[in-house]
């Protein structure tokens, strides 16, 4: 079964982030490799990757059949999405364990959700 981790980031953990060594983001970096590494080398990896921060990225939604876009973050959000790894594993136990394994899990939230399988819809 597929499933997602996602990382969550927020404004404070972001301001501590650039108070940082570079050696200490080196680390905290080296950390996210050493996961995708030993999920590639295991078979499970599908595909991880970081986000930039979400001043860079757009709503998009229809208002009167008409598409509005809007820049960066909802106003309210308080929390955002920071990066994912895309895993196939057996159960979510394995997931929860390797998302265990992160710095995020520290300071930030990090959810663990199954993906829905929508291969049906390839007969289609």
């Amino acid at each position: 079964m597929k499933y997602l981790i996602l990382i969550y980031s927020n404004p404070k953990s972001r301001a501590a982030w650039e108070k940082l060594t570079e050696e200490q983001q080196m680390q905290f970096g080296k950390a996210h490799y050493d996961l995708s590494d030993k999920l590639r080398a295991s078979g499970e990896l599908i595909v991880s990757e970081g986000l930039p921060g979400p001043e860079t990225g757009k709503g998009v939604s229809i208002r009167g059949g008409e598409v509005v876009v809007t820049d960066g973050p909802f106003a309210e959000a308080k929390e955002y999405l920071a990066g994912f790894y895309l895993v196939e594993a057996d159960t979510i136990d394995q997931v929860i364990a390797h998302a265990a394994t992160l710095p995020d899990a520290h300071n930030d939230g990090i959810e663990v959700r199954p993906v829905w399988d929508m291969s049906m819809l390839d007969d289609m």
